[in-house]
């Protein structure tokens, strides 16, 4: 089973599920369904029902069979029959229907198709009872059914499906396909309630509902469509104050974790868009270096998806997109929106750019006082501050630093301690308020910057507590309003 769903652990179980809604899904894709529902049923079986064509019933020619068994017994068997596959699929493993039913006790599936309803049911994945119509239906009424019941002889460590998992998973898929209609019930509990996922704005509402509660640069997300060689291509981005960079990638409804060609194609097209059109506003002068990409994306809240005929996944987990053509699609796509929007909202433009801007002065400052607090052994007094009195002991274990208000208090705890342990750094006044300033403020102060080099500790992502040149520090403040 581990081939073809991953593992048999909680995630194998939740993978079935996945397996069943990724084939409705290809029934959206190409253009038919319209509502899938999702139902956890009060025995803990699962049912998906979807409202595309139906799957097909007709008597296949090679095995005398009809295409409905085939689909739920013959590995790589889904999507083949009825129009010679589908354009684009889902599906990680691309195995669907048949694995679900070899790793279920029992699964059965209804089938409303030009107005009659058919009915097969399985046994351990072997057929139980032939494929027979059970009944007619309004020529409107179409799609398929699928129950089924995961196998606890296979699924060792739990058949318990958990309602966050599918939830989540099931918002999702709402997001990336706009218009699809979504609901999920479970049935375990006592008020049923169904839950409704719907987005017509898909992935821009998908940026918007991550950013939900953060100060945004502008309101509305930037949203571009396009098609470019036969693969789809969608981006959302927006901006928020802060400074953590979210990007998410799907290739065909699957996410991305290790990213891929598409995501290539995104950063190598906005960084190239930002500094084209820095450059042209005047914001960044010509003989200003370019952002680098790194910096463009601080802040920015990011989601790209793409729908390839023929995805290829690559890396530790299947989740890279290999496809090259991926690439050029996305940067294509990407690029020729993104910069006419940057020319019709110079405003907003000009805010990207800024931050930009903020997130190199920072990691600029960053990188010279880590240059600068690189530990100091006890010999290289020479880059300490010249107003440090340091001690004459190398062990950090017995070394202590007072930090002392101005040089008149300075004068006098250097007169009264002992040389061999203590060391004494005077401080000018009132220091800045670190809480409140930005990093390239902070590095830039001579006092704050004097304390990061005595203490020998660096700071930030490189702060190291074992590189400290003294184990106590005693803070000796005036009695006044500064101290």
């Amino acid at each position: 089973p581990g081939m073809y769903i991953g593992s048999t652990s909680s995630q194998g179980l939740h993978h079935l599920v996945w397996e069943i809604i990724d084939n409705s899904i290809d029934e959206r894709l190409a253009g038919f369904a319209t509502k899938i529902e999702v139902t956890i049923n009060e025995d803990g079986s699962v049912t998906v029902q979807d409202d595309g064509r139906g799957i097909p019933v007709d008597i296949q020619e090679k095995t005398g069979r009809p295409a409905l068994e085939t689909v739920f017994t013959v590995l790589h068997a889904g999507g083949k029959f009825g129009g010679g596959g589908y354009k684009v699929s889902g599906g990680l493993h691309g195995v669907g229907a048949s694995v679900v039913n070899a790793l279920s006790t029992k699964l059965d599936v209804t089938v409303m198709r030009d107005g009659k309803k058919y009915f097969i049911d399985f046994d351990h994945g072997r057929v139980k009872d032939e494929m027979k119509q059970i009944g007619t239906v309004p020529l409107d009424e179409h799609g398929t059914i699928v129950h089924f019941y995961p196998d606890p002889d296979i699924f060792t460590e739990t058949i318990v499906f958990d309602d966050k998992i599918l939830k989540n998973r099931i918002r999702e898929l709402a997001f990336l396909n706009k218009g699809l209609t979504l609901t999920f019930t479970d049935k375990r509990k006592d008020t049923a309630e169904t839950d409704v996922y719907k987005f017509e704005g898909g992935i821009k509402e998908y940026v918007a509902f991550l950013n939900k509660g953060q100060e945004v640069l502008f309101d509305d997300p930037i949203y571009v469509e396009s098609t470019y060689n036969g693969i789809d291509v969608e981006v959302a981005l927006q901006y928020t104050n802060g400074y953590k960079t979210t990007l998410m990638t799907f290739a065909n409804n699957i996410h991305t974790y290790e990213g891929g060609m598409h995501e290539a194609g995104f950063k190598t097209a906005l960084t190239r868009v930002v500094n084209d059109y820095a450059h042209k506003s005047k914001i960044l002068k010509d003989k200003d270096d370019n952002l680098s990409g790194e910096d463009i994306r601080e802040g920015m809240t990011a989601i790209v998806s793409v729908k390839h005929p023929s995805p290829q996944f690559e890396g530790q987990t299947k989740t890279k997109l290999g496809n090259s053509d991926a690439r050029t699609a996305v940067d294509k796509a990407f690029s020729e929106t993104f910069s006419r929007f940057l020319m019709e909202n110079p405003s907003v433009g000009r805010k990207i750019v800024e931050k930009g801007q903020l997130a190199e002065r920072a990691r600029t400052a960053a990188k010279r006082a880590r240059e600068v607090t690189r530990k100091k052994s006890g010999l290289e007094v020479a880059n300490l501050p010249g107003k440090l009195a340091d001690n004459t002991s190398n062990d950090p274990s017995i070394s202590e630093l007072f930090i002392v208000e101005g040089n008149s208090a300075g004068g006098s705890a250097k007169q009264g301690r002992s040389r061999l342990t203590q060391a004494i750094l005077p401080i000018r006044g009132k220091i800045l308020n670190v809480e409140k300033a930005s990093m390239d403020r902070i590095l830039a102060n001579q006092e704050i910057r004097s304390l990061f080099t005595a203490l020998g500790t660096g700071f930030g992502a490189d702060f190291d507590v074992s590189k400290a040149r003294y184990h106590k520090l005693i803070i000796m403040t005036d009695a006044g309003v500064d101290g």
